[in-house]
């Protein structure tokens, strides 16, 4: 018995309120794996937090982050 016979089986026997759960059910699933979620824009990450960063704090961030970082020596 195939896994479709065997489903098929399963919602025959339950009442007919049962049967139009599992539908809706089935129908939330085939939404969710067709639709995907949008891509945010980092800024709006954190929109709502009120953060402000210049491209300047950003830049010394980063020199500051990799200072200590091993580089080879040519």
């Amino acid at each position: 018995m195939s896994l479709e016979q065997a489903i098929l089986e399963a919602v025959r026997a339950l009442p007919a309120d049962m049967q139009q759960e599992i539908l809706s059910h089935a129908t939330r699933l085939r939404i969710q794996g067709t639709s995907k979620n949008p891509l945010r824009n980092v800024k709006g990450l954190w929109a709502d937090l009120g953060i402000s960063l210049s491209a300047e704090e950003i830049e010394s961030n980063q020199r500051e982050m990799w200072k200590d970082f091993p580089r080879e020596k040519i």
